[in-house]
C-alpha cells in the first residue's frame, strides 16, 4: 500500500489471481463455474477470503493499524475457523475449548483497549471482521476440499468473482492514481499470486486432509511470525505488551485445539 490505494490492492489481487485460476481450469478441461449445487459455498468463500478479508485487512492497516497490531488482533483465526467447523462440520469440543476460546478474545479486548486509549479504534472493528471472513472462507473451502482438489476449490471463487473483481480493478487503477515503486509492485504481485491463489492450493487441502480444526494448529505461529516479518521488512518496532498479547493468544489458540474432541 505504500503505492497502491488499499481499495485497489483488495480487488485488485483477485483480479490479479483469477488470471493463473482460469489458465488452470481451462488446461484440465474443466468448466469454468462450479456445479449449481455447490454455488452458495462458493459464494461464501468469495464473500469470506477473496473479498473480505483482504478489504477488511487492507482498510485495517491503511486506517493506522500497524502489521503487529494486527497480527495480535487476527491471531484469533485459528479459534474463529475452529469455531467455524464446529458450526458447519458438527463436530463437539469439550469446554475446555469454548473456555480458552473466551479467554482468547479477552486478551485480545485488553490489547485493543490498552493500545487504543480504553476505546476500540475502527481499525479493531476492521480487523475482527477480516478475521471473521477468513474463518468462513477456510471453513467452506476446506469442507469442499474434501471432494474436490484444492487447486479447483479456489479456482472456482476466483473466476466466480471475477465479474466483479476485473472491472472493479480498472476502474479502480485509473481513479485512484496509484504511484507504483518496485518494492510496492513486489508486494502487489505477492498478494495476488501467492496470498490470494498459490498459498490456498495446499492450504485448502490440508484443511480436508487434516480436518479443518486440527489443520488450524498451523495458524498457531502466525502471530509471531508477522511480528518478525513486520520487523525486517517494514522496521515496524513493537513494545513487550504486544509480544506478551500475541503470546496470550498463542496459548488460548493451542487450549482450543487440546480441547477439541478426536
Amino acid at each position: 500500500m505504500r503505492g497502491f490505494d488499499p481499495y485497489l490492492v483488495a480487488i485488485g489481487r483477485a483480479a490479479v489471481a483469477a488470471v493463473p485460476a482460469l489458465i488452470c481450469l481451462r488446461a484440465a478441461g474443466l468448466p469454468l463455474l462450479p456445479p449449481r449445487d455447490r454455488l452458495a459455498p462458493y459464494v461464501l468463500i468469495v464473500l469470506g477470503v477473496v473479498l473480505g478479508f483482504p478489504l477488511f485487512s487492507g482498510l485495517a492497516l491503511d486506517g493506522g493499524a500497524s502489521a503487529a497490531h494486527a497480527a495480535v488482533v487476527t491471531g484469533l483465526l485459528p479459534a474463529a475457523t475452529a469455531a467455524c467447523a464446529v458450526l458447519r462440520a458438527g463436530e463437539r469440543p469439550r469446554p475446555l475449548f469454548w473456555i480458552a476460546c473466551a479467554a482468547g478474545a479477552l486478551s485480545v479486548t485488553v490489547f485493543t483497549l490498552t493500545r487504543g486509549g480504553g476505546h476500540f479504534a475502527m481499525a479493531d472493528l476492521l480487523l475482527v471482521l477480516a478475521l471473521l471472513s477468513a474463518a468462513v472462507g477456510y471453513t467452506e473451502g476446506g469442507r469442499l476440499a474434501r471432494e474436490t482438489p484444492g487447486w479447483q476449490v479456489i479456482s472456482y471463487a476466483l473466476v466466480l468473482a471475477a465479474p466483479i473483481t476485473v472491472p472493479v480493478t480498472a476502474l479502480l487503477a485509473v481513479s485512484t492514481h496509484p504511484e507504483p515503486t518496485g518494492v510496492s509492485l513486489a508486494g502487489f504481485a505477492y498478494v495476488g499470486l501467492v496470498s490470494m491463489f498459490l498459498g490456498f492450493i495446499p492450504w485448502y487441502a490440508g484443511l480436508a486432509m487434516g480436518g479443518i480444526a486440527r489443520a488450524g494448529q498451523l495458524q498457531l505461529a502466525q502471530p509471531l511470525l508477522t511480528l518478525v516479518w513486520a520487523w525486517l521488512l517494514l522496521g515496524e518496532r513493537f513494545g513487550v505488551a504486544t509480544v506478551a498479547a500475541a503470546l496470550a493468544v498463542l496459548v488460548c489458540v493451542a487450549a482450543t485445539q487440546a480441547g477439541r474432541r478426536p
